[in-house]
């Protein structure tokens, strides 16, 4: 499993010693929402937050452009350290050349889906994507309570990888704390975004790890191995 730290939830006055604790936690990757006060209520950072940062780790960049235009920041995010750029399905028409033009600029993609969005919507780009991210809160702010309706979409998401025999990951993020992480994993996802329950722990190298060992023992396969 992956455990992804959420920069949006760090101490924004000290981005670069909090890369450097999550760094030194654990983690599998880092996190970064970038929001344009368009496509969600609130704007956070941009491009050279991440070249700023990017000297100072190894983790991989995992980019969450909630964004209207993400066309324009493609390129930037990706001269700036991106590893994975993950896009929106509720862009519709957009999805299929973003998806074409991430590819071309040789990263992974991913798509997300908010928790209004039907889960049908994604279904035409499964076969597309390397990741496949389900909010379970509405995005545009950290802090809030996980939306326990959205595990039927992660149960969906997995059912389809496996029917499929598809290699995308399974993503969550959204009040992803000790708790609903292991309820997510439960319903098959296998990483797990988190913020505030992350970054807001006095020892964030103890929370990586409890949060990974919750996760552990849920995780239906991991069950059906210790069987």
């Amino acid at each position: 499993m992956i455990i992804a730290p959420s920069l949006l939830a760090s101490d924004h006055a000290h981005f670069g010693r909090e890369v450097e604790r999550a760094d030194r936690s654990g983690a599998d990757w880092l996190h970064l929402d970038i929001m344009d006060g368009h496509f969600v209520p609130n704007i956070s950072f941009g491009p050279e937050v991440i070249r700023a940062v990017r000297p100072l780790t190894k983790l991989i960049f995992d980019v969450h452009l909630m964004c209207s235009c993400p066309e324009v920041l493609l390129e930037p995010f990706v001269e700036a350290g991106a590893d994975e750029i993950i896009i929106h399905v509720e862009l519709e028409g957009q999805v299929a050349p973003l998806i074409w033009k991430i590819k071309s600029l040789h990263k992974k993609v991913g798509l997300a889906i908010n928790p209004p969005t039907a889960i049908a919507e994604v279904q035409p780009y499964l076969d597309q994507i390397d990741l496949l991210l389900v909010m379970t809160v509405n995005p545009g702010f950290g802090g809030q309570q996980f939306i326990h309706e959205c595990l039927p979409k992660v149960q969906q998401a997995d059912a389809w990888r496996q029917e499929r025999k598809l290699p995308y990951r399974l993503s969550v993020d959204g009040g992803i704390n000790f708790q609903t992480a292991a309820e997510c994993a439960r319903a098959g996802a296998d990483t797990f975004v988190s913020g505030t329950t992350l970054f807001h722990a006095h020892n964030l190298r103890a929370a990586v790890n409890k949060m990974r060992q919750v996760v552990t023992a849920h995780d239906p396969a991991v069950a059906d191995l210790k069987l």
